[in-house]
């Protein structure tokens, strides 16, 4: 969802004005380049519950958007018009629900925090509706399945995956799809004019030219720079050393876009080969993608379905600039006040579908460390500053948002 954002606002800042807008926030929007954006939604799933607000503010000159988190923000959700949930700021702009908390389908929740001027927001209320299993999921290999505006056209080949599910009959039900993708990666740090140290180097008494280092037995695991103008320092200019992984580590990649869908016309049944996700053709090894399937209340799944068609339309920057979508959250004291975003609460059926990529039609994968840094790795680099170096030149696989040493459920 805030990849979508950002798309949104990227376009906002430079399609020009946008003449054919009719939103409501368009014209606060051009006019003061400032923009609150809040991202958040209750599960019933045994898993972080957080809400992220972020300021986004495009630059004086160039146009383009930046994000800025909120922070020392009091956030708190309301469950049922009673209970009070308070969330905890665990990194700069995020909010998280006490750990045990997750939310019940048929109960109503409702978004509400103070920034640190004062400023008071209120979403309103969602009810979580239920949602049924995924029944089948296949894949299809595609040269072309990776397309704009998520596309670079250089690595386009992929796996478009499907799913089939059984509609609940006499209810209105709303969908939203999402993917997470883990990806077996053997590089784990990469140093920009510096080299990956294992343990604390130290310099030589006196520590002058050429500066030589020992290795200590003190554990580091982070990168090392010499001394801006050492000789080591100017050997290793403009050089990457790139380190592989220690022990095993997978990439984390998430959906970019919004994929939305009504029941309207099929309301009942089964809904057969629904298309949920397209996966990069990055590796020739396999790997595991996670498939969400999520209820939406009906005010939210009409504010993505409208978000969906501006973000995601084929025409590219020479379309009709999309306007700025007002969520479900106000400004208590300024109704006036555009905010970009919408809170709500899904319950979510998972599947783990591990693809084995043996049947790409004699494709070649750029692989995974050029896929996503543009080079190839670098395994050599200057180390004889260092004296004792251990032979060892791995690196930690160190647990972020998109790379994690632990084996992901679904894994064989």
């Amino acid at each position: 969802m805030r990849t979508a954002i950002v798309c949104l606002l990227c376009c906002l800042a430079v399609g020009g004005l946008p003449l054919a807008c009719v939103d409501p926030w368009d014209n606060t929007l051009r006019a003061t380049n400032d923009v609150l954006v809040v991202d958040g939604t209750i599960t019933d799933r045994s898993e972080a519950q957080t809400i992220q607000l972020n300021r986004s503010k495009a630059d004086s000159i160039t146009g383009r958007f930046g994000s800025l988190p909120l922070t020392k923000a009091q956030v708190t959700i309301i469950v049922d018009s009673a209970q009070v949930v308070v969330c905890q700021e665990t990194t700069p702009g995020t909010y998280q629900l006490p750990s045990d908390f997750k939310g019940q389908i048929g109960h109503a929740y409702q978004l509400r925090f103070t920034l640190s001027d004062g400023s008071r927001y209120l979403s309103n209320q969602q009810v979580m509706q239920p949602v049924p299993p995924i029944s089948k999921v296949t894949a299809q290999f595609n040269p072309k399945a990776i397309s704009p505006p998520f596309a670079d056209n250089r690595f386009t080949a992929g796996y478009d995956l499907f799913i089939d599910l059984t509609d609940p009959v006499d209810q209105r039900n709303y969908y939203r799809w999402k993917w997470t993708l883990y990806e077996p990666q053997p590089w784990c740090r990469s140093c920009y004019e510096g080299v990956y140290a294992k343990n604390l180097l130290e310099p030589i008494v006196p520590a002058s030219y050429p500066y030589y280092y020992q290795s200590t037995q003190q554990p580091y695991e982070d990168c090392f720079y010499p001394p801006v103008g050492s000789l080591p320092r100017n050997r290793l200019a403009n050089q990457y050393a790139d380190n592989p992984c220690r022990t095993q580590c997978w990439e984390i990649l998430h959906s970019q876009g919004i994929n939305v869908f009504s029941d309207r016309y099929s309301n009942g049944g089964l809904i057969s080969k629904r298309s949920v996700a397209h996966i990069p053709f990055y590796q020739e090894t396999p790997c595991l993608v996670d498939i969400r399937q999520e209820s939406l209340p009906v005010d939210a799944f009409h504010y993505f379905d409208l978000f969906q068609q501006q973000t995601q339309r084929p025409g590219g920057l020479s379309d009709t600039p999309p306007s700025a979508l007002g969520g479900n959250i106000h400004n208590q004291a300024n109704a006036a006040e555009g905010v970009i975003g919408y809170f709500t609460a899904s319950s979510v059926a998972i599947t783990h579908y591990y693809l084995t990529r043996t049947d790409t039609q004699g494709a070649e994968a750029p692989g995974l460390f050029f896929a996503l840094n543009g080079r190839p790795p670098v395994v050599g680099t200057y180390l004889d500053f260092i004296l004792n170096l251990p032979l060892d030149r791995t690196a930690l696989c160190v647990p972020l948002d998109r790379r994690t040493p632990l084996k992901p459920e679904g894994w064989p």
